[in-house]
């Protein structure tokens, strides 16, 4: 079955779904309502650029992060405590500017750990290792060390615990939908918390293909070997998604083993939600996304029951108006 082409991730009690140029996030607020918010992002404001391989997964990955970090920031909202009156001026220029230093300094310090301090560390061995070729294996190995350790550690927070709970609801309904099952909470239940499209294993990708590239610097200069990995990030994140891309749209049994390393490692980073986060989840979904249409597109079910699904659905939605 063809990808429904939806993604999203987990925010704070709630769940991010994008669509196209569409995206929407759905929160259980304190009172335990289902606040829906719909927007428009970015994607599709560089047509061109987004048909370039590679180049594209560059311009995601930069825009995952900015729409990711806005989110989050929106979900965590309905959660302070001691919420600060807004001051006079502040504007939505000066919000994006501090979205962007945050998002910047996020990047830096990621690629600080991930890509730079695994170098520093394997250089410790070099008096004792000739071959360079082994050098970059066993950095790239230091650096999947670091990763998985930095996500075993993080699963021990509780509040995260709860995030990896909505990521698990997140999975479940995209995977409802593309097994072709109508999107309900009994359907959503029994599916896999486990995608191939997810950003766990978009990041164990990046890990590993930054293994095979940092393979081929050959150069005596400390300060070039650094300077080199750097300027390589963006080509690793852009291949990486090109995978991930593939890996979305492909039944192919060599893509499906490929992917099985990330598919493990997300047992980590999803779990098993309540069937309060998986209302939530059907909520973001629905807000940006037809699955209805799709299934009838994909002979998943027939006009009739498609007719019957969108009665169904305007019945709720007078419920829900005569409720309000």
């Amino acid at each position: 079955m063809k990808s429904s082409g939806i993604g999203g991730q987990a925010v704070i009690e709630g769940i991010m779904m994008k669509n196209q140029d569409r995206y929407a996030v759905a929160v259980r607020k304190p009172d335990q309502t289902i606040e829906v918010d719909v927007k428009e992002c970015s994607t599709g404001k560089n047509p061109v650029l987004k048909k370039i391989p590679v180049v594209r997964g560059v311009l995601n990955f930069i825009e995952s992060l900015v729409l990711g970090m806005k989110t989050l920031t929106f979900s965590a909202s309905f959660f302070e405590e001691d919420e600060e009156p807004e001051k006079p001026g502040k504007s939505e220029k000066a919000e994006s500017l501090i979205m962007g230093l945050t998002v910047a300094c996020s990047v830096v310090l990621a690629v600080a750990i991930f890509m730079v301090l695994p170098y520093f560390i394997s250089e410790l061995l070099r008096p004792y290792i000739v071959s360079a070729t082994l050098m970059a294996l066993i950095e790239g190995c230091i650096r999947i060390a670091i990763f998985i350790g930095y996500i075993f550690l993080i699963t021990l927070m509780k509040d995260i615990q709860r995030v990896f709970m909505y990521h698990g609801a997140e999975h479940k309904c995209i995977n409802c939908i593309e097994s072709g099952l109508p999107l309900t909470v009994e359907n959503v239940r029994i599916s896999s918390k486990q995608h191939k499209r997810c950003g766990t294993s978009f990041l164990l990708i990046v890990m590993v293909v930054s293994v095979i590239f940092f393979i081929f610097i050959r150069t005596s200069s400390p300060v070039s070997r650094v300077v080199i990995r750097l300027l390589l990030v963006p080509v690793i994140a852009g291949v990486s998604y090109e995978f991930i891309r593939l890996a979305g749209n492909s039944d192919s049994k060599l893509v499906d083993i490929l992917s099985k390393p990330g598919m493990l490692l997300q047992r980590l980073t999803t779990r098993e939600p309540d069937d309060s986060m998986i209302e939530v989840a059907i909520k973001a979904v629905e807000a940006v996304f037809d699955w209805k249409q799709y299934l009838l597109d994909e002979g998943k079910i027939t006009k009739e029951e498609f007719s019957q699904l969108k009665a169904e659905e305007g019945f709720e939605f007078m419920e829900n108006e005569a409720e309000d």
